[in-house]
């Protein structure tokens, strides 16, 4: 389901992302929630869900990265 605030992500992106990051993942995750809505939309049988949360972090991938030190870190 989609996400209001940030407050209700998961606690993995919650507790280990800036919280930029966190609004990208919440905004990518309910814009493919609507997208993906027909399951035809998807590959590989993926649950709506699932879609959504993969097309959720690779945003975060697209402007953060995860560094060395285990903390995520924007991209230069």
């Amino acid at each position: 389901m989609p996400y209001e605030r940030i407050g209700d992500l998961p606690a993995s992106v919650r507790e280990h992302v800036p919280r930029h990051a966190q609004e990208i993942y919440k905004e990518a995750f309910n814009s493919a929630w609507q997208d993906y809505r027909d399951p035809a939309e998807r590959r590989d049988e993926a649950s709506r869900e699932e879609v959504a949360h993969r097309v959720a972090w690779a945003a975060v991938k697209k402007t953060y990265e995860k560094g060395d030190d285990g903390q995520w870190h924007a991209r230069r």
